[in-house]
């Protein structure tokens, strides 16, 4: 008996100081209690606690990655939209994290849902699809603010998704086509100003020389006439004629006398 129970000794020995050596892994911290009370933060590597009045709690520093669950709110403008989110955090203080709240990655969990709520419930739908970048960052100071007494520290907010209703999807389309439609005419009427103001710096250019007119208008001629039409119908402006001179307007009646003349002697030979 006495042999048996010096074996049972000796075992219990061996496994209590076993028990003693902790083995923490590079990205794990141990937070050591004496008897209760705070001691100090251990690890990595090799760590010794005394059994019985010490106790260890294992904290992961490494990034969490928190999918925040779909919210229901309404935007400023009364707009109903699900939206959820992915949460980026680690714990930079392990102390502060295992004394300062019961369990940190469902406190930060709950507080990321509350406060996705009531960030984007102030803005609205448009800002909500189009400034992301923004609302990303204020969602990321405010989460920041708030679990920085937990000894956590949040990296990044992402706004993932953001669904709408169909009818609300519908409304944006007819808006989005407005929008389009708006910016088409815009532009067409700004190319009319554009083109109307270089037309009246061209009469202005070509007002300081009398001939630059009849070139311009022999140049149009030219490029008509090489259209395969039959009939060509081209305008002259009056102030054109009267600047022929006298001689010109002779040669022309001329002109049109002897046409006239040939046209009734071809009438005469047929007949």
């Amino acid at each position: 008996m006495i042999t048996y129970s010096l074996a049972i000794i000796v075992v219990l020995v061996v496994a209590l100081i076993f028990s003693m050596f902790k083995i923490l892994r590079e990205y794990e911290r141990a937070v050591v209690f004496l008897l209760g009370r705070f001691y100090e933060v251990k690890g990595p590597g090799l760590v010794i606690i005394v059994p019985i009045i010490q106790q260890m709690v294992r904290v992961d520093l490494r990034t969490i990655v928190l999918d925040v669950p779909t919210q229901d709110l309404i935007t400023k403008d009364n707009v109903s939209v699900h939206v959820n989110a992915v949460v980026y955090f680690k714990v930079v203080d392990p102390k502060m994290a295992i004394n300062n709240v019961e369990n940190y990655l469902e406190a930060t969990s709950q507080l990321s849902q509350t406060t996705l709520r009531s960030v984007l419930g102030q803005h609205e739908l448009d800002e909500l699809l189009s400034a992301r970048e923004e609302l990303n960052r204020d969602l990321q100071g405010i989460l920041d603010q708030h679990t920085d007494n937990w000894g956590i520290k949040i990296a990044n907010v992402e706004i993932k998704h953001v669904d709408l209703d169909d009818s609300m999807v519908r409304a944006l389309a007819r808006q989005a086509e407005a929008e389009r439609s708006r910016r088409a005419k815009v532009i067409h009427a700004t190319g009319e100003l554009e083109a109307s103001a270089k037309l009246q710096e061209a009469a202005r250019e070509l007002n300081k020389s009398p001939n630059a007119i009849q070139l311009r208008y022999f140049q149009t001629l030219t490029e008509v006439a090489n259209e395969r039409t039959s009939t060509i119908v081209f305008p002259l402006p009056i102030n054109l004629i009267d600047k022929l001179s006298g001689d010109d307007m002779v040669e022309m009646a001329k002109l049109k006398v002897q046409q006239e003349v040939n046209k009734h002697n071809g009438r005469k030979s047929d007949q």
